[in-house]
This record gives C-alpha cells, structure tokens and sequence, in this order.
C-alpha cells in the first residue's frame, strides 16, 4: 500500500512526545499514514542521551518512534519557536506529553498554536490532568496504576499491591488521546476549527477498571484481590494440568453444564453447593480444588481441544517466544517488519485493527528515524536555504 492511499494521510502530526504515553498515542496516527515529524532536542543540548526506555537503537524506542521523520529543534529559543510555529501553520496535529505548566513556559501551548492556526488539534498527556490539587506533579505508569486502584485488585487475596506486567496507564492513555485526537478531526470537518484534547494517566486507568469502578459507585462494594479467579465468573481462572495450567472461563449455567460433562463432574449438575451462582460463589475454593484434580490428570492441549470441542472458552498460558509462536496469532499478523539502515531489518509488533477496505501496511514505511535524520529536509521544506539551516545548526538552534 502506497503512503497516500493510507487512510489518515491527508493529516500532518507535530510530535513534542516523549517517554510512552505520548509516543503511543502518536504510533496510532504515524502507522495509519499521517506524516509525523518528531521534534527533539539538538545532541548539543539533550540531556536524555538514553533516557528511560533505554538507547534510541533499543526494542522499545524503535517500536515507539516508527513511521516519522525527526527534525532537532532548540525549544527555548527565539529561532527555535519560530520553525516551530512555521510548522504548526501548516498541520493539522500537536501532540505533548510535558508536565501540564511546561508547554505554557515555553510559549507552544494550545493557545499560541490556536493563534497561528485556528484549525489545530491539540492532544496533551499528563499524569493527572492539567489542573487541579495534582496538576503540576509529575506523573508516570506505576504511581498511576496506584492511584487508580489497579495494582489494589492484582494479585493473590493478601499478598499486597502489584504491578501489572505492562504500562498499561502509559498505554490506555495514549490510545484514548489518539481516539480523542481523531473524533476532534471529524470534529473539526463540521466546525472548521480544531480544539485542545487532553486525558491523563490517573484518568485512563480509572477508566480501564470499568466494572471493578462501577461496582464501587453502584453497590459501594470495594473490590478485593482475586488472583487468578476471575472477580465474578465462577468458575473462571488458572487450572492446574499434567504439564502446566491453562485458563478456563465456565462461568454460567450453560457452560457450567457442558464444562461439567466434558470433564466427567456430571455430578455437581446435582449439588445445591456448584449448580447455582450463589452456591458456586460460596463454595469457589472447594470447586476450583475438584476442578484442578481432574485437570491435573491430562496435559494442557488436551484440555485446550476437549473443552473448545464443547464450547467453552478455555486456553494455553503463553511466554512471549510461545505467543508468536502460535498458528493463529501468525495468521494475524501482528508481528510485522521493519527495515532500518541502521539497526537491520526486524519484526516489530504491528498494528491490531484489520479493516475490509483498507488493508494494513505489509511493514512499517519508514523505520525510527536517527536524531534529527531529516532535519535538512524538514527545514528545507519550509523555505529554509543551505545557509540558513548551517546558521542555525551553528547557533545549536537545530
């Protein structure tokens, strides 16, 4: 698929971000076709020499920064800001994930871009949102996950608070600001004039714990640890089986009777303690140990083929090498190829959405670029001459 025939290639993206929840929300506009200029800090003055996701040749930055171009830019100056409002001019996007009182310090606030282009979508990512008792703190994944009650519910009953294995506040929140940034798009072809879109980390996960939240607001039940059991489905969690465990969800009176027959418990059909949802949520721990004897008996893969065979959903738990190695995530594609003349050709996890006109990209279309890789260019296209880009370059300005 040619770059202009991808479905938001009519849009230009200014990128300020930095860190993950910034760049996440940004991948999703750079991997659909906008054309994304990521500007960053001149190597003179840039004190994230790696920063915290590791070096700029690392797995994680080069999944991050795909399909951009990145132009060096001295923020603090004058000269600086002024190729960087040239740029707001003409986009249709500025996207930032400073703390909330940075951008106004240093004057590319959505008000001066609203100045220089009334049509500007400006999206922003902060810990805790842009005013407020925590607006001006800093904030970053693992203080979220706290905050929004999710590492309250992780975890083995007792054990005390855990972390989810992702960023999942960095995640959630780029991908809603993406979503924001794209309504505000379709906003805009009715208005005529763009609008400032910001989300936070604290309000993302907030958002994620859904029912977990919604049970506390309804009901003023406050959800506990669960482990492995799912906090309501019963019985739904990890099985223990001859070489390993899988999940099973047979939560309901249907998949409970067919689960019940194909693991040979016909029995519990019968008894007041398991054929009932109040009875199984008494009873859970007493059901999970029956369950896991039988389970126990035969591998995974059996389990995995008889239970699906029957209909109830039930599957293998997977180390990454095992994930890509499965026929159908394969057959998904969501492992894709990038070629960077720097860092080689490599697979890089792809885009999830699959649509019926518009195919996804074979391989990203341009790799994560160097620091400043297109700056020339960039610079050029703004009517900037050889020499006044060398001028520049000699007042560390690019």
């Amino acid at each position: 698929m040619s770059e202009r025939s991808l479905p938001l290639s009519r849009f230009k993206v200014v990128d300020l971000t930095a860190h993950r929840a910034g760049p996440t929300a940004v991948r999703q506009l750079a991997d659909w076709g906008a054309e994304t200029i990521k500007i960053e800090a001149p190597a003179a003055i840039n004190k994230e020499k790696t920063g915290t996701l590791g070096a700029r040749h690392g797995f994680d930055l080069q999944n991050l920064h795909r399909n951009k171009r990145s132009l060096t830019l001295n923020l603090k100056s004058d000269e600086g800001k002024e190729v960087f409002f040239k740029l707001v001019k003409d986009a249709d996007v500025v996207v930032e994930n400073y703390r909330s009182a940075v951008k106004h310090r240093l004057g590319i606030d959505y008000e001066a871009c609203r100045k220089v282009n009334p049509r500007i979508v400006y999206g922003s990512i902060s810990g805790f949102g842009q005013d407020g008792p925590y607006g001006k703190r800093p904030g970053v994944d693992q203080i979220a996950q706290g905050m929004g009650g999710l590492m309250s519910v992780t975890g083995l009953p007792g054990q005390g608070p855990v972390r989810v294995g992702i960023p999942i506040c960095d995640l959630t929140s780029g991908m809603f600001l993406a979503q924001g940034i794209l309504i505000a798009l379709l906003e805009r072809e009715i208005s005529g004039e763009g609008q400032w879109v910001h989300t936070s980390l604290l309000q993302a996960i907030i958002s994620m714990m859904d029912f977990q939240a919604a049970r506390y607001l309804k009901d003023q039940e406050v959800p506990k640890q669960a482990g492995n059991n799912h906090p309501t489905g019963i019985p739904t969690g990890v099985f223990p089986t001859s070489d390993g465990h899988i999940n099973i969800a047979a939560s309901g009176e249907v998949l409970f009777e067919r689960f019940c027959k194909t693991l040979g418990l016909e029995r519990l059909l019968d008894d007041d303690k398991y054929n009932n949802f109040d009875g199984r949520r008494e009873n859970r721990d007493e059901l999970n140990g029956i369950i896991g004897d039988v389970t126990s008996t035969k591998p995974s893969q059996h389990w995995v083929d008889a239970l699906n065979e029957a209909g109830v959903p039930c599957g293998p738990i997977y180390d990454m090498q095992q994930v890509f190695s499965d026929p159908q995530v394969q057959h998904l594609g969501i492992a894709t190829t990038m070629e960077s003349p720097t860092v080689g050709t490599f697979p890089i996890v792809g885009q999830p959405l699959m649509m019926s006109r518009t195919p996804q990209p074979e391989k990203i279309r341009r790799p994560t670029p160097e620091l400043g890789g297109q700056t020339d260019e960039i610079l050029a296209e703004l009517g900037y001459s050889e020499e006044q880009i060398e001028a520049l370059r000699g007042k560390q300005i690019v």
